[in-house]
Protein backbone atom coordinates (compact mmCIF):
# COMPACT_ATOMS: atom_id res chain seq x y z
CA UNK A 1 0.00 0.00 0.00
CA UNK A 2 1.60 3.13 -1.10
CA UNK A 3 1.85 6.06 1.84
CA UNK A 4 -0.68 8.29 -0.16
CA UNK A 5 -3.77 5.08 -0.15
CA UNK A 6 -2.03 4.90 3.77
CA UNK A 7 -3.19 8.30 4.45
CA UNK A 8 -6.62 7.92 2.66
CA UNK A 9 -7.11 5.04 4.59
CA UNK A 10 -6.73 6.89 8.40
CA UNK A 11 -8.89 9.52 6.98
CA UNK A 12 -11.43 7.09 6.13
CA UNK A 13 -11.35 5.55 9.65
CA UNK A 14 -11.55 9.64 11.01
CA UNK A 15 -14.76 9.93 8.77
CA UNK A 16 -16.10 6.64 10.48
CA UNK A 17 -15.34 7.79 14.11
CA UNK A 18 -17.19 11.71 13.05
CA UNK A 19 -20.63 9.50 11.54
CA UNK A 20 -20.84 8.09 15.48
CA UNK A 21 -21.31 11.31 16.49
CA UNK A 22 -24.74 13.26 17.72
CA UNK A 23 -25.03 15.96 15.55
CA UNK A 24 -25.95 19.29 17.19
CA UNK A 25 -26.91 22.41 15.16
CA UNK A 26 -24.25 24.93 17.02
CA UNK A 27 -21.03 22.36 15.87
CA UNK A 28 -19.62 20.56 13.81
CA UNK A 29 -19.27 16.20 13.64
CA UNK A 30 -15.16 15.82 13.75
CA UNK A 31 -13.46 12.61 13.89
CA UNK A 32 -9.43 12.02 14.89
CA UNK A 33 -7.01 9.26 14.76
CA UNK A 34 -3.65 8.95 16.34
CA UNK A 35 -1.20 6.97 14.34
CA UNK A 36 2.06 4.88 15.71
CA UNK A 37 4.62 4.61 13.03
CA UNK A 38 7.30 3.72 15.67
CA UNK A 39 7.60 -0.15 15.22
CA UNK A 40 7.87 -0.01 11.61
CA UNK A 41 4.01 -0.29 10.13
CA UNK A 42 1.30 1.97 11.11
CA UNK A 43 -1.08 1.25 14.00
CA UNK A 44 -4.06 3.20 15.36
CA UNK A 45 -3.29 4.39 19.05
CA UNK A 46 -6.46 5.38 19.26
CA UNK A 47 -9.46 7.54 17.99
CA UNK A 48 -12.05 9.99 19.20
CA UNK A 49 -15.34 12.19 18.11
CA UNK A 50 -16.75 15.31 18.89
CA UNK A 51 -18.69 15.31 22.03
CA UNK A 52 -17.71 11.37 22.54
CA UNK A 53 -16.80 12.54 26.56
CA UNK A 54 -18.81 14.53 28.70
CA UNK A 55 -18.52 18.06 28.53
CA UNK A 56 -18.70 19.35 25.02
CA UNK A 57 -15.51 17.78 23.75
CA UNK A 58 -13.85 17.95 20.44
CA UNK A 59 -12.50 14.82 18.57
CA UNK A 60 -8.95 15.55 18.58
CA UNK A 61 -9.31 16.33 22.74
CA UNK A 62 -10.70 13.05 23.04
CA UNK A 63 -8.61 10.65 20.74
CA UNK A 64 -5.67 12.33 23.00
CA UNK A 65 -7.71 11.62 26.53
CA UNK A 66 -7.77 8.37 25.55
CA UNK A 67 -4.74 7.77 24.65
CA UNK A 68 -3.58 9.10 28.04
CA UNK A 69 -5.69 6.45 29.31
CA UNK A 70 -3.39 3.29 27.85
CA UNK A 71 -0.97 1.89 30.76
CA UNK A 72 2.07 1.05 30.30
CA UNK A 73 1.73 -2.22 29.30
CA UNK A 74 -0.66 -1.44 26.48
CA UNK A 75 1.63 1.46 25.09
CA UNK A 76 3.92 -1.72 24.30
CA UNK A 77 1.81 -2.62 21.44
CA UNK A 78 3.18 0.91 19.90
CA UNK A 79 6.74 0.85 20.91
CA UNK A 80 8.66 -2.31 22.07
CA UNK A 81 10.79 0.17 23.77
CA UNK A 82 8.49 1.10 26.25
CA UNK A 83 8.33 4.40 26.03
CA UNK A 84 6.55 6.98 27.65
CA UNK A 85 3.13 8.79 26.34
CA UNK A 86 5.01 11.65 25.38
CA UNK A 87 7.71 9.61 23.74
CA UNK A 88 5.46 7.83 21.61
CA UNK A 89 3.49 11.11 20.46
CA UNK A 90 6.43 12.60 19.84
CA UNK A 91 6.25 10.48 16.71
CA UNK A 92 2.31 10.43 15.92
CA UNK A 93 0.44 11.47 13.10
CA UNK A 94 -3.06 13.05 14.02
CA UNK A 95 -5.65 12.26 11.29
CA UNK A 96 -8.74 14.80 11.48
CA UNK A 97 -11.60 15.09 9.43
CA UNK A 98 -11.46 19.05 9.93
CA UNK A 99 -8.71 21.24 10.52
CA UNK A 100 -8.20 21.42 14.21
CA UNK A 101 -9.87 24.28 15.98
CA UNK A 102 -7.65 27.37 17.01
CA UNK A 103 -10.73 28.88 19.44
CA UNK A 104 -13.61 27.18 21.18
CA UNK A 105 -16.51 29.53 22.07
CA UNK A 106 -17.16 27.41 24.95
CA UNK A 107 -13.85 28.91 26.93
CA UNK A 108 -12.26 25.13 26.57
CA UNK A 109 -9.00 24.58 24.99
CA UNK A 110 -8.43 24.92 21.29
CA UNK A 111 -7.68 21.46 19.75
CA UNK A 112 -4.93 22.98 17.96
CA UNK A 113 -3.23 23.94 21.59
CA UNK A 114 -4.15 20.20 22.56
CA UNK A 115 -1.81 18.94 19.80
CA UNK A 116 0.40 21.46 20.29
CA UNK A 117 1.26 20.42 23.88
CA UNK A 118 0.86 16.76 22.99
CA UNK A 119 4.02 17.76 20.46
CA UNK A 120 2.74 15.24 17.49
CA UNK A 121 4.81 14.57 14.84
CA UNK A 122 2.11 15.83 11.88
CA UNK A 123 -1.62 16.30 11.45
CA UNK A 124 -3.25 14.89 8.15
CA UNK A 125 -6.26 17.22 7.67
CA UNK A 126 -9.36 16.43 5.33
CA UNK A 127 -11.31 19.76 5.02
CA UNK A 128 -10.09 22.95 6.53
CA UNK A 129 -12.76 24.36 8.57
CA UNK A 130 -15.96 26.69 7.59
CA UNK A 131 -16.69 29.77 8.89
CA UNK A 132 -19.83 28.54 10.18
CA UNK A 133 -18.69 29.49 13.73
CA UNK A 134 -15.31 31.31 13.89
CA UNK A 135 -12.68 31.99 11.82
CA UNK A 136 -10.30 29.09 12.14
CA UNK A 137 -6.41 29.18 12.10
CA UNK A 138 -5.70 25.84 13.34
CA UNK A 139 -3.09 24.60 10.90
CA UNK A 140 -1.18 28.22 11.17
CA UNK A 141 -0.93 27.58 14.39
CA UNK A 142 0.36 23.98 14.12
CA UNK A 143 2.65 24.63 11.48
CA UNK A 144 3.94 27.76 13.56
CA UNK A 145 4.73 25.19 15.91
CA UNK A 146 6.88 23.23 14.11
CA UNK A 147 3.69 20.33 13.52
CA UNK A 148 3.98 18.88 9.80
CA UNK A 149 0.05 20.15 8.18
CA UNK A 150 -0.89 18.05 5.59
CA UNK A 151 -4.09 18.48 3.65
CA UNK A 152 -5.22 15.34 2.48
CA UNK A 153 -7.28 15.41 -1.13
CA UNK A 154 -10.15 13.56 -2.14
CA UNK A 155 -12.83 13.63 0.69
CA UNK A 156 -13.43 17.11 1.42
CA UNK A 157 -17.18 17.05 0.42
CA UNK A 158 -17.38 13.92 2.41
CA UNK A 159 -15.91 15.41 5.18
CA UNK A 160 -18.08 18.52 5.51
CA UNK A 161 -20.97 16.86 4.41
CA UNK A 162 -20.67 14.59 8.24
CA UNK A 163 -19.60 17.76 9.45
CA UNK A 164 -22.68 19.50 9.05
CA UNK A 165 -25.00 17.01 10.24
CA UNK A 166 -28.07 18.23 12.21
CA UNK A 167 -27.51 22.12 10.58
CA UNK A 168 -30.35 23.23 8.75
Amino acid sequence: MSSEEQHIKFLRIALEEAEKCTPVPTAFCVGCVLVSRLDGNPVVMSTGYSRELPGNTHAEANALTKFHSLSREQLLKFSSAGLSHAEILASADVYTTMEPCSVRTSGLAPCADALIDAQVKSCYIGVGEPDDFVKCEGAQKLMNAGIQVVWLKGLEEEALRIARKGHS
